[in-house]
């Protein structure tokens, strides 16, 4: 059965022209094809619309209403199509957008006033939170997720890279000693992030893959980065977190770095998620784009720090 649209698109073009050989040449459609859209919208609605005569196509009653209502429909449709490709090229709407707590705290917030400066037909809908989100399901358009991302039927892009640093206040190293080697770890208070299977409370790890485990314990562990960086710095124990969490500390001394034999592993990085369309949104691609701007292969939540980083 032939599309319905095209079938009233058709009609239309009978009515403005008063036949079917004219309305098939100026939609490109043989005489036939014409015929058959017009035999699809009667049988559909169940009533002749056209009167047909050698000479010209007339309307019937029915036909004038059912014509005055297609363009009307087809107008509507003209506008919906030309608002979603504006929204293709132009930024607009709302944009849920979800990222982790700390690292949105620290380093997307403070990005997003020029951010909707620049985009000022959007409105962000920034849901900071932990949790594993179901970006389809929950309704968001994107997230940014940190870490190596696990397969799935979501579009991805890096946006910047992520490293992992060990360390610990001078006050504690200078009571308990500067770890050397990994194994030196299970002598240590090592404070765990509950949240992270590479940097949790019972087992680390490390080298390029983090290819290298070690048992830790130690008496404080947290849900929040934060949280278990800020007993690091009172001298409680050791953490081992992304540098965007310890960063500050460093540059400012209250924290130090810790060298083992084997280097930290790696996050992989800070991504941009989004559903597979075929066709994302401007908000989206102007999201990733300027996100990429601001952070890059050098993000300032790593620079100045006092130690090479993979």
């Amino acid at each position: 059965m032939p599309d319905q649209l095209r079938s009233m698109e058709v009609f239309v073009k009978v009515l403005a022209t008063g036949s079917f050989s004219a309305a098939g040449r100026s939609l490109r459609l043989s005489q036939t094809m014409v015929t058959k859209h017009i035999a699809a919208l009667e049988e559909r609605i169940g009533a002749q619309l056209l009167r047909r005569t050698t000479q010209r196509v007339t309307p019937t009653e029915a036909g004038l209403r059912f014509g005055e209502a297609c363009e009307r429909i087809l107008e509507e449709v003209r506008e919906a199509e030309a608002m979603a490709a504006s929204d293709r090229v132009e930024p607009r709407g709302t944009l849920r957008m979800s990222a982790p707590l700390s690292f949105g705290l620290r380093e997307l917030t403070g990005l997003m006033p020029h951010y909707l400066r620049q985009n000022s037909q959007v409105t962000l809908d920034l849901d900071l939170n932990d949790r594993l989100v179901d970006i389809m399901d929950e309704g968001f358009d994107m997230a940014v997720r940190i870490g190596r991302l696990k397969e799935s039927s979501l579009k991805a892009r890096k946006l910047a890279p992520c490293h992992l640093l060990l360390c610990a206040a001078p006050a504690y190293l200078a009571e308990f000693g500067t770890p050397r080697r990994i194994s030196d770890l299970s002598e240590h208070n090592c404070l765990g992030y509950t949240l992270s299977s590479t940097l949790g409370s019972g087992e680390w790890f490390f080298g390029q893959d983090g290819e290298v485990p070690v048992r830790i314990s130690g008496n404080f562990r947290a849900s929040s980065g934060d949280a278990v960086t800020t007993a690091a710095v009172q001298g409680l124990g050791i953490v081992y977190e992304p540098t965007f969490i310890v960063g500050d500390a460093i540059r400012s001394g209250h924290l130090q770095v810790i060298e083992l034999e084997a280097k930290p592993a790696q996050l992989s990085g800070v991504y941009a998620v989004w559903p597979d369309t075929r066709h994302p949104s401007a908000k989206i691609r102007s999201m990733i784009n300027y996100l990429v701007e601001c952070w890059g292969s050098a993000p300032p939540w790593d620079r100045h720090l006092p130690t090479p980083l993979v």
